[in-house]
């Protein structure tokens, strides 16, 4: 998924302590943030905005549709946030929070299947189209980090993904896009989906793609890479774990050679994909790529 500067932006919990500060980032860069919902507020104003008390009361006072929304509220909220945004016609929804109960998780991503809605998250630090806006945590807004350009950047980790957006910039690079896909086992867009997206979108020529052990999302998306032309570099973490023992994310567990580093690393570089030793060594790599 990828947010445009003139696609329209409620905040679903804009009231909240984190939602407030990063509600005026994002206003501050750009993104068009129409106002908010929290029903226990619903009617008052907040940062300027108009506070709903329900993504479908916004929708009901627009011109036009809603576009995308961010939702930040306490787990036990994410999952009525969520298929309230669905009803109210969102086709894009971002979902910051973690810890939400899979099964609650699990039932609004079925809904959002069926809506035809896109969904990022849960778990996620969000995504960024450098120049135009943000959604999320990401600091979009420091140009050593963000600076545009024609690289996108997936990743399931924030912190990582922060890292290698600074390398790239650091190298002479810019961001086209930034996807964080989310660290939890189950998950709206997967690697695979983030990989097809900046495949398909005109303004990125080269790909960072930032893994981890557990799971097979990694294994997914190699199938897709066999088949592009856009050069992809990836560094997965978690190589010198122990099998069996889950490490920082909820989905990276690795149980016998399911999910593991090897087998991960053995997928993308037989598509085509060259994995790194090391976030600070894809720049260079990439840099060959794309001249060659």
């Amino acid at each position: 998924m990828i947010v445009r500067g003139h696609e329209s932006v409620l905040v679903q919990g804009i009231t909240g302590t984190q939602a407030t500060f990063w509600s005026e980032r994002m206003k501050e860069y750009g993104t068009k943030v129409i106002g908010g919902v929290n029903p226990k507020k619903a009617g008052t104003q907040h940062l300027g905005l108009p506070v709903w008390g329900s993504a479908t009361d916004a929708a009901a006072g627009q011109d036009s549709p809603i576009d995308c929304s961010c939702i930040i509220v306490p787990p036990p909220g994410v999952k009525p946030a969520a298929l309230d945004a669905l009803e109210a016609g969102i086709k894009k929804i971002v979902i910051l929070t973690e810890h939400i109960p899979v099964h609650d998780t699990m039932y609004f991503l079925s809904a959002a299947r069926e809506a035809g809605a896109q969904v990022i998250g849960p778990n996620t630090a969000g995504i960024a189209t450098p120049g135009e806006c943000f959604v999320g945590f990401m600091p979009a807004f420091n140009e050593r980090v963000f600076k545009p350009g024609h690289i996108g950047v997936i990743s399931r980790s924030g912190s990582l993904g922060t890292l290698v957006c600074l390398n790239m910039v650091q190298a002479g690079f810019g961001i086209s896009a930034f996807i964080g896909i989310g660290g939890d086992p189950v998950i709206g867009t997967t690697t695979r989906d983030a990989l097809q997206c900046l495949d398909e979108d005109p303004n990125t020529q080269g790909i960072a793609l930032i893994g981890e052990i557990g799971g097979g999302m990694e294994e997914e998306a190699a199938e897709y890479a066999r088949g592009m032309t856009k050069p992809i570099v990836s560094f997965m973490a978690g190589a010198a774990s122990p099998p069996g023992k889950k490490m920082g994310h909820a989905g990276a567990i690795v149980m016998g050679d399911k999910g593991s580093y090897a087998g991960k690393k053995k997928a993308l570089e037989a598509a085509g994909v060259s994995v790194l030793a090391t976030p600070s060594s894809l720049p260079d790599v990439l840099k060959e790529r794309l001249s060659g």
